[in-house]
């Protein structure tokens, strides 16, 4: 289960047209340390995909002109904000990937940091051989070496 984050703010004015809203907590205290938090959640029911990197985590969310304008967000109103970690996290991960992983600290930083889209692809991999034990553990080995490498997909 991927915690989620609710909680309620004002919409504060930014530059260029856009806003931000500040975050109450810390996210590598509820998503785990990463570089960046590709995170996926609603603002008083509107849909947002948001990455809070190192210089977001002050800041917080930033919201486009073009997302305030379709969200009918003015600046000084009152939100309610849920969010949530997008794709695979650790611990959605079966344990023989996840043993791996984390015996390859830069390799698990590189996958942790990866958009879901390349987590799952290389999950949907991994997971293709659930009738070849021994594939599954070259595969393993073959993910690990690649993201170390700092592969966001292997070779086709």
């Amino acid at each position: 289960m991927r915690p989620k984050k609710t909680f309620k703010a004002v919409v504060e004015e930014g530059q260029k047209g856009s806003a931000h809203i500040a975050l109450p907590f810390d996210p590598d205290a509820v998503w785990g340390t990463k570089p960046r938090h590709r995170l996926s959640g609603t603002i008083d029911g509107e849909k947002i995909r948001v990455i809070i990197g190192p210089d977001d985590r002050e800041v917080g969310i930033r919201l486009t002109p073009m997302w305030r304008r379709d969200a009918k967000v003015e600046a000084g109103r009152r939100v309610s904000v849920v969010l949530w970690a997008e794709g695979p996290q650790q611990g959605d991960l079966a344990d023989d990937f996840l043993a791996a992983l984390k015996a390859e600290p830069k390799a698990l930083a590189f996958f942790n940091d990866l958009a879901q889209f390349y987590r799952k692809a290389w999950l949907t991999w991994i997971d293709g051989t659930k009738k070849k034990p021994e594939e599954r553990v070259r595969r393993i080995r073959e993910t690990v070496k690649l993201l170390k490498a700092g592969k966001k997909e292997r070779p086709k």
